[in-house]
């Protein structure tokens, strides 16, 4: 049957717990937390709560398309942030200069599809530093907060001093428990908007499937803490040797810090676009990737293509044979 919009009881109050025990969040399960349809779901319902035609939405670039889909859904306007390779920094001052009387709100995506950028708790103190400053709420997709490498420890912007009234933070469980199909994911914001963010969710599809809104639940409570430590250093090994298979077949990957993606620079590859060069890779190689241009537009675009890492054993291990021994 169907459950209230936000979700059942018994899943709230356990994202409200990991909330708390993970990423320094209080959050009240009953008026602060809605379950949705995946954290696509989530994203879009709070656009569609939180946004009017016409406002400007600032994000960083290489950004995930479906960020931008939504925005021009909602009839807002994407403002974009370039980062540079390899590290994918950015640069405080173009923050600065993109900001105009209609700048709404600005989007984290940390761990970052497509760039596996982690943003550190410096960048994020300057970007809350930032939005408070210009009255700005933060829209962060933290989807992939388990993901992380070499150490790195996952901050959420909510968790920071004055950012928790101003953020909306974005997460959800089909990445980390491996169901992506189970479209699972959770918004978390401040009663108000959670009350609008909940009415869009009941205005657009209802609830989230309820079977798996308690699966998930029971996933929360019941796997320990070292379940999460054990994907992450799985997940890094997948990059270790993903990249290492890319670098030794000329393709330069810009080594990902968390999520599992990794842009590799594909540049010495014939062709002039970025889906060219995936295609001559594809062809040579069966090993398939998306063109840059998804996330990086015009020439620069051209020159990546992204890997998903997010594979068997053997079938990783199958696509780093093909890259090493394909004489690109």
């Amino acid at each position: 049957v169907y459950t209230r919009f936000d979700g059942v009881p018994e899943l709230r109050e356990a994202i409200a717990d990991k909330l708390g025990h993970y990423n320094g969040i209080r959050a009240d399960p009953e008026t602060e937390v809605t379950v949705s349809a995946g954290a696509t779901g989530a994203f879009h319902c709070a656009c569609a709560a939180l946004l009017n035609p016409g406002d400007e939405v600032i994000l960083f670039e290489p950004y995930y398309q479906y960020h931008i889909s939504v925005l021009m859904a909602v009839e807002a306007v994407p403002v974009v942030v370039h980062m540079q390779p390899p590290a994918w920094i950015y640069s405080l001052t173009q923050l600065e200069q993109l900001v105009t009387a209609r700048t709404k709100a600005i989007i984290v995506n940390s761990p970052g599809n497509p760039s596996g950028k982690v943003f550190s708790r410096a960048e994020l103190e300057a970007v809350a530093e930032f939005a408070c400053r210009h009255d700005l709420f933060v829209l962060t997709d933290e989807i992939y907060e388990y993901f992380l490498y070499d150490g790195r420890r996952h901050v959420s912007m909510a968790s920071l001093p004055n950012m928790a009234e101003r953020t909306v933070t974005i997460g959800g469980y089909s990445k980390t428990f491996s169901v992506t199909g189970w479209r699972i994911g959770y918004s978390v914001a401040a009663q108000t908007w959670t009350r609008a963010i909940g009415a869009m969710n009941d205005l657009l599809y209802v609830c989230a499937p309820a079977p798996l809104q308690i699966g998930v639940a029971r996933g929360i409570r019941d796997l320990p803490d070292d379940f999460y430590g054990s994907l992450a250093r799985d997940y890094q090994h997948k990059r270790d040797r993903f990249c290492s298979a890319l670098a030794k077949a000329g393709l330069t990957p810009s080594i990902p810090e968390g999520a599992y993606y990794v842009l590799a620079d594909v540049s010495r590859l014939p062709g002039d676009s970025g889906k060219a060069r995936a295609m001559y890779l594809l062809e040579q190689t069966g090993v398939a990737g998306v063109p840059g241009e998804a996330f990086i537009p015009g020439v620069a675009g051209a020159n990546f293509v992204r890997f998903s890492y997010a594979k068997t054993d053997l079938d990783l291990d199958e696509a780093c044979r093909r890259l090493t021994q394909a004489g690109l």
